[in-house]
């Protein structure tokens, strides 16, 4: 029986899922110069901030902040290039009418290995009103309270 990848978060983009109601998620692959493999390697990668964005026709993530290698030479990469997504051309074709809708966007959530390889998940996201953030914390405030009151 074959073995599942191993996935292995980078980084995770914790604003993201309180900023924005998840519609629809997807994993892209990212393209990455070398200098920038080794430092993600080092956990050196940040999404703050980050979005995904559709451009001639292919996908691109932009503000996505990957420290400089530290024993990179003269060759290293600029730490907040815009930086080549990998999806297939029907899910490109999907998101190209989805985002066109009122208010949707691409939202990376978390960036990972899986099976060696750098991946990216990227949603379909629909932005919260300030309603919605303190019905969340409300939420989350209530599930609190009662794990705590079951282990008394």
């Amino acid at each position: 029986m074959a073995e599942l990848p191993v996935e292995k978060d980078i980084t995770v983009n914790r604003k993201a899922r309180y900023e924005y109601t998840i519609i629809q998620t997807y994993e892209a692959g990212i393209v990455l110069q070398g200098t920038e493999v080794k430092a993600i390697r080092q956990g050196k990668a940040s999404l703050t901030d980050s979005y995904a964005a559709l451009k001639d026709g292919e996908m691109w993530l932009f503000n996505a902040h990957i420290s400089v290698y530290d024993q990179g030479s003269i060759n290293n990469h600029e730490p907040l290039r815009i930086r080549k997504l990998l999806l297939n051309k029907s899910e490109i074709r999907k998101l190209i009418g989805k985002v066109k809708e009122k208010g949707l966007t691409l939202v990376p959530l978390r960036l990972y290995f899986k099976a060696g390889k750098i991946k990216l998940q990227i949603a379909l996201a629909k932005g919260k009103k300030i309603y919605d953030k303190r019905e969340d914390i409300a939420k989350r405030d209530f599930q609190r309270e009662q794990q705590r009151g079951g282990r008394n």
